[in-house]
């Protein structure tokens, strides 16, 4: 039985110790690295954003005809 509660503790222990290690590894992107990412995320929302108002101006006169013809 005491290995039991052993091993149970033994989960969120290792996850501690494998999130602190974790968070020490990571770093501070720096300048460069930062506007790379930022540029990369406004060109996905420029592309995402295109592709949305393409879709609606196929769907409005898709709808306009399937709906008027009802």
């Amino acid at each position: 039985m005491p290995d039991s509660v052993q091993q149970l503790a033994e989960i969120p222990r290792q996850f501690i110790k494998d999130g602190t290690l974790f968070i020490n590894r990571c770093t501070k992107p720096d300048r460069r690295e930062f506007i790379k990412i930022s540029q990369a995320v406004g060109i996905g929302f420029l592309v995402m954003g295109v592709i949305g108002f393409g879709v609606k101006l196929i769907h409005i006169p898709v709808n306009n005809i399937l709906v008027g013809a009802a």
